[in-house]
């Protein structure tokens, strides 16, 4: 017990004041049946009496209970004002050896509640007073009016200090409950932020296989718009493995006893979209050690992440590393093959070895080293594409650009007997983008155009229409076939013509195209017939 004051609520302060409300009837009660006569009592005076002293205590507790204390000192005043109503009960009216003693009780309750230990002791040394006043007026009675009222003294003491004591454990016991479920609350509430700043779906599930807690990421990867707590896992997650068969969530999860990851399994949408996930997934053990229990199963923890981009990346290098690995072995093995000749017949002596051949040797050799060093250039830009190098944006003359570019393949198109033209228009203005993936681009359209055009000529073409501008290179090549123009931009990808087959080519060279559009933010739009040529175009935005 607390020396001054005890803790206490407004519920409780409320408690107490209907307490003594509802009991103060009783008291009136039990005067009114003595002043008749129908319960005995020694002390009784008059009726008049009786009835002042009835209406006195039903006007106080009346007033007390509709206009609560506010202050320290009201509530001081009203629990004197409780006990003096009750001890001139006990005294003048019912006496104090009566079954209404009882009633003091509730008198050390309240002072303990209100003013602990020191109000206890107080409302204590009331009632002993009390009967030791009620033991004076009536010691004529003899011996045994002190005998009964030391019992009832001892009695009413006695329940009174039980009673407070149960309370106070009761009171304790409430209040640890309370703290350790605003502890579980705030656990709970920390557990709940951690997991919704958590960007990968986590979800808590029970034994039961139903989902308990959930993150804002789940509602996202499943592109979901409800609420999933209650709702059973297998319901809301759809898996399939890699051949396309179902698969449980619920069964992968009955069979986990420790941290367990798998990246094989795919979350089909209601449309039968695939997302490609990475799924984590641990049993949640609850340990007892006081009770020296064994471990229990508390539920599991799911944690999901889209891999899709991820696996697709991967796939796509394996199957990348697998090509370029082949399309290199092929002019290694020729080089290899015509230098170790060229080795023979060196040996023999050059006087002895057919010029002819020789030169035939030296020029394979030749032309598949050249191969070779387009391929690894082709390779090299698009990592520089991929990897965002040199991505700059700068500001580009247009027309600047082209007449550069005019000039420097000029010559290569004379050597073929074409004819290079170029064809722009006036105040083309300036871009601002890569200029080295814009002249890659440009250098790449018009390669492929002298290459595949074996008489006529290529004409680059540069038209403004308002603030846009578009690129063209055209030919009068052999052109292409619609099936060629689907593919032409997949890597290593080489058409079947013969007219192709007979020109040496990576495959790479219009999909490293396709890449560096993508970086400049325009796409290549593609025209051509069978022997009528192509043309490759791009729009760029012009700069104000």
């Amino acid at each position: 017990m607390k020396q001054v004051g005890v803790d206490y609520t407004k519920e409780s302060a409320r408690s107490i004041r209907r307490l003594a409300f509802f009991i103060s009837p009783l008291a009136v009660g039990y005067t009114i049946l003595a002043s008749y006569g129908i319960v005995p009592s020694s002390d009784f005076l008059t009726p008049l009496f009786a009835l002042i002293f009835t209406l006195f205590w039903l006007l106080v507790a009346t007033y007390y209970y509709i206009f609560p204390s506010e202050t320290k000192g009201q509530k001081y005043a009203r629990i004197v004002m409780y006990h003096l109503v009750g001890i001139a009960t006990l005294i003048v009216v019912t006496g104090f050896a009566n079954p209404l003693a009882a009633l003091y009780v509730l008198l050390l309750i309240v002072s303990h509640t209100f003013f602990g230990r020191r109000g206890l002791i107080l409302s204590a040394v009331g009632l002993m007073a009390t009967g030791l006043v009620d033991t004076y007026i009536h010691q004529s009675l003899g011996q045994d009016v002190f005998v009964a009222n030391l019992i009832t003294t001892g009695a009413v003491l006695l329940l009174g200090v039980a009673l407070i004591g149960f309370m106070s454990t009761q009171e304790t016991r409430r209040k640890t409950l309370l703290h350790s479920k605003k502890q579980a609350l705030l656990q709970q509430e920390r557990l709940t932020t951690i997991i919704n700043n958590l960007s990968d779906a986590t979800f808590s599930i029970n034994d039961a296989g139903t989902i308990s807690l959930y993150n804002a990421a789940c509602l996202g990867l499943l592109d979901l718009n409800t609420n999933l707590k209650g709702k059973k896992l297998n319901d809301v997650l759809n898996l399939v493995d890699t051949d396309g068969n179902k698969v449980k969530a619920a069964g992968l999860l009955k069979h986990a006893d420790r941290t367990s990851t798998r990246d094989d399994l795919s979350h089909q949408y209601a449309d039968g979209e695939l997302v490609r996930l990475e799924i984590t997934y641990a049993p949640i053990r609850s340990s007892y050690s006081a009770s020296k229990r064994k471990e229990e199963q508390g539920g599991y923890i799911i944690i999901m992440r889209d891999i899709t981009k991820q696996k697709s990346l991967e796939e796509e290098r394996d199957e990348f590393i697998s090509v370029v690995s082949h399309e290199l072995r092929t002019p290694i093995t020729i080089a290899e093959g015509t230098i170790s000749n060229l080795a023979v017949l060196m040996d023999r002596g050059l006087e002895s070895v057919d010029q002819k051949m020789l030169a035939s040797t030296v020029e394979t050799a030749h032309e598949q080293i050249l191969y070779l060093a387009k391929m690894v250039n082709d390779l090299s830009t698009l990592s520089r594409a991929e990897r965002g190098v040199a991505a700059e944006a700068e500001t580009i003359d247009v027309a600047e650009l082209l007449h550069m570019l005019f000039q420097k393949y000029e010559g290569e198109a004379k050597a073929q007997n074409l004819q290079l033209n170029l064809d722009i228009g006036a105040k083309l203005g300036k871009v601002h983008v890569s200029k080295l993936y814009l002249e890659e681009l440009l250098q790449n359209f018009i390669t492929n155009a002298i290459k595949y055009t074996h008489e006529g000529n290529v004409t680059i073409i540069a038209q403004r229409v308002k603030n846009i501008v578009t690129f063209t290179v055209k030919d009068t090549g052999i052109g292409m076939t619609r099936t060629d123009q689907v593919k032409i931009f997949q890597k290593f990808y080489r058409s079947e013509d013969y007219r192709i087959r007979e020109t040496s080519g990576t495959g790479l060279g219009l999909y490293v195209s396709a890449k560096l559009a993508q970086k400049l933010g325009t796409k290549i739009e593609l025209k051509s017939r069978v022997n009528f040529g192509s043309s490759f175009s791009f729009e760029l935005p012009v700069e104000e």
